[in-house]
């Protein structure tokens, strides 16, 4: 009699479920099993400094032409932001159709400021710490190696990966091959802990998601029903039916395949709320459909840093939900100033759990809508963050199905 197993992916959608039920249930109680989660999250984060920057430099270097890495740079760079672009316009247009930001109580707004006062205080401080463009771009070089390691830098650690990654193309073949080798173990090793992570993922998940559940619970989910649904409807109209549109006419692959194959690193976005952490998944899961690390190394990372489309369309949301909730008219100036703001602000958002509400600030604070109107969403916050996540994830999965496509075709062509 042939055992009955169940595949990982169903393991870790069940122990969302399972998560889910038991925090509704339970509620703070299963804060208990909270660290089960934390050692998961950390399991797989430990991996991903090292994974982005010898995935990267070998990737880089396998190109083994630095026209090439130039061309395929421009064109993932301009994919990222057009789906920005698109996925704002998504937010902004079921923003200005559906108002959410009308009809909610006075009683309610009073409850929401005063629970959550405090956290959005932080978040405006977090906000006005954020450096400035300039110093965004200047810093990328670091001064320090090591140290960009040691504080876990993922722009300074993508520039040197590049770098070394196009250096290693322009040394002698012989000299380099032992370099390359050597990066190639490294990189199996750290696959190999993807793998070990991954078997203690459905305990991960439930862990984290029942604590969710059980620290902020579903009343205020309710409360704010009317908002959470236009940004997850959002989230899932865009991430859906873009990604498979992309995939399909651009990567000319099966978007059901592809969302087969993605199913995994989703879960994990979606659990973790960070673009990182699934990374390692997510570099697995697109070479299920034929993706080649020569452009998954490359374009996935760089889309963990500087690609947010999902939280690009959640600031348009958001910024249009506060500003109707305090009468703030907003034409098309202003409109397309969000589109701007959120483009920029998105691009230098870390794939960290709550970055969006850093990048949300810097949109509101451009549009003169007061920064205290975070208090009213923080209490959805984290759930939205999760949804969000996951469609960020998938836009990077997408964009290397397409780039190996568009590149595969200017080489035969």
């Amino acid at each position: 009699m042939k055992k009955f197993k169940i595949k990982l992916p169903t393991q870790i959608f069940l122990g969302l479920v399972l998560g889910v039920i038991a925090g509704l249930i339970f509620r703070e109680k299963v804060l208990i099993i909270e660290p089960i989660g934390t050692v998961f999250l950390r399991l797989i984060t430990m991996i991903v400094v090292p994974l982005v920057f010898v995935s990267l430099m070998l990737g880089t270097a396998s190109l083994g032409d630095v026209r090439k890495l130039g061309r395929i740079g421009a064109k993932t760079a301009a994919y990222f932001m057009a789906t920005t672009v698109i996925a704002i316009c998504v937010g902004l247009l079921l923003a200005n159709t559906i108002q959410p930001g009308t009809g909610l109580s006075d009683g309610v707004k009073a409850d929401l400021y005063r629970n959550y006062e405090a956290s959005a205080a932080d978040g405006i401080k977090r906000m006005e710490e954020k450096p400035s463009v300039v110093e965004i771009l200047t810093n990328i070089v670091p001064t320090n190696p090591v140290a960009a390691f040691i504080e876990g830098n993922m722009l300074q650690i993508i520039f040197m990966a590049l770098l070394f990654g196009v250096v290693l193309t322009m040394i002698p073949k012989e000299k380099c091959d032992l370099i390359t080798r050597f990066m190639d173990g490294i990189n199996d090793i750290l696959i190999q802990v993807v793998h070990i992570a991954m078997r203690v993922a459905p305990y991960g998940v439930l862990a984290l998601s029942a604590a969710v559940i059980g620290r902020y619970g579903v009343d205020i989910l309710i409360t704010l029903l009317k908002y959470s649904l236009v940004v997850v409807g959002g989230l899932l109209l865009y991430g859906l039916t873009f990604n498979s549109l992309a995939v399909s006419l651009l990567g000319r692959k099966n978007p059901l395949l592809f969302l087969k194959a993605a199913k995994e690193a989703l879960i994990i976005a979606f659990s973790t709320s960070s673009s990182m952490a699934t990374l390692p998944v997510a570099m697995e899961s697109v070479e299920h459909i034929g993706v080649k690390r020569t452009y998954s190394s490359f374009v996935l990372p760089l889309g963990a840093t500087i690609n947010m489309d999902g939280t690009a369309l959640y600031q348009g949301v958001s910024a249009i939900f506060i500003a109707q909730i305090y009468g703030i008219p907003m034409g098309i100036t202003e409109q397309v100033t969000i589109v701007l703001m959120a483009v920029l602000s998105s691009i230098g958002a870390a794939g960290v759990p709550m970055a969006g509400i850093i990048a949300l600030a810097l949109v509101l604070k451009q549009l003169g809508i007061p920064l205290e109107g975070i208090a009213l969403i923080l209490g959805v916050e984290r759930l939205l963050d999760m949804v969000r996540t996951a469609v960020n994830v998938l836009g990077n999965m997408s964009c290397s199905v397409v780039i190996q496509q568009l590149e595969e075709k200017n080489h035969h062509g």
